[in-house]
């Protein structure tokens, strides 16, 4: 499989090494840094747009892995006009007909913007690999695409930022046993869901594959752990941030003068 010169190959077993058992116990503890990590992400929108820079934050996961509740708490604070959350759902007949990333390609960020992708263009190596809406050969050149896919928009100044969050086997079962009994969140659990956990073990495989293949120095994977929801929100909070850190000024910026001295002869006038 050819691959671009600047992919960094992870171990095959990228999974595995993943320590599940990472926790934040103490509730007052997750507040304290949930306040501070949101308020360092509002800073980041707020140099985005006024920088004109633009971002593109990709969610994937094991279903039942907490993405909705880290996207949630990722966006609470932030200013709504400034970035788009987009459900990403099986392709309609029109977009089944195009290329696969096509419908991925119109949801792209203006300047100054932030789009949010919950679950991706690499469905293309994961549901549909393992579930074979994808001829081998479709999959297996997916990586290429994907990774000169992201290079282009690298080379066109979009920050990457990749997640993926991993929870165990039981943690899932647990969670949508959760979802079956509690009103509130059964509609979360759907009959799909249930026939994709009968093949953990060919998604795993399909996971570690597009860790693996797919994490590049301008678009590099973000694995964490979500057994634990408290500290996989703040992780993943503290993965975007720094992520989208890297060669921004967050500083806040001075007053501008011309604007103070408008404002004090506007007030002192009233």
């Amino acid at each position: 499989m050819h691959l671009p010169s600047d992919i960094k190959v992870l171990p095959s077993e990228q999974l595995e090494a993943v320590d599940l058992t990472q926790a934040i116990e103490d509730k007052p503890k997750y507040e304290k840094q949930l306040k501070k990590w949101q308020q360092r992400m509002l800073q980041v929108q707020q140099a985005y747009f006024r920088q004109g820079k633009r971002a593109l934050i990709v969610f994937e996961g094991w279903d039942a892995s907490g993405k909705g509740g880290a996207i949630r708490r990722l966006t609470e604070k932030l200013d709504p006009r400034g970035f788009t959350v987009y459900p990403i759902a099986a392709p309609d007949p029109i977009e089944q007909a195009k290329h696969y990333l096509y419908r991925f390609q119109t949801k792209l960020p203006a300047p100054g913007g932030i789009a949010i992708f919950d679950r991706s263009y690499y469905g293309r190596v994961l549901v549909e690999r393992v579930e074979e809406f994808a001829k081998p050969n479709e999959w297996q050149r997916a990586y290429q695409e994907i990774n000169e896919f992201e290079r282009l928009l690298a080379d066109d100044d979009v920050r990457i930022v990749k997640v993926f969050l991993h929870i165990s086997g039981d943690e899932q079962l647990k969670r949508f046993k959760e979802r079956l009994h509690n009103p509130i969140k059964r509609w979360k659990l759907t009959e799909e869901d249930i026939r994709n956990r009968e093949k953990w073990d060919d998604y795993h495989v399909a996971i570690n594959d597009m860790l693996k293949f797919t994490n590049t120095n301008h678009a590099q994977w973000q694995v964490i752990p979500g057994n634990r929801k408290w500290y996989a929100r703040i992780a993943v909070l503290k993965a975007v941030v720094k992520a989208m850190e890297v060669g921004i000024d967050t500083s806040i910026p001075e007053l501008d003068e011309a604007v103070v001295k408008a404002a004090e002869k506007a007030l002192s006038e009233s």
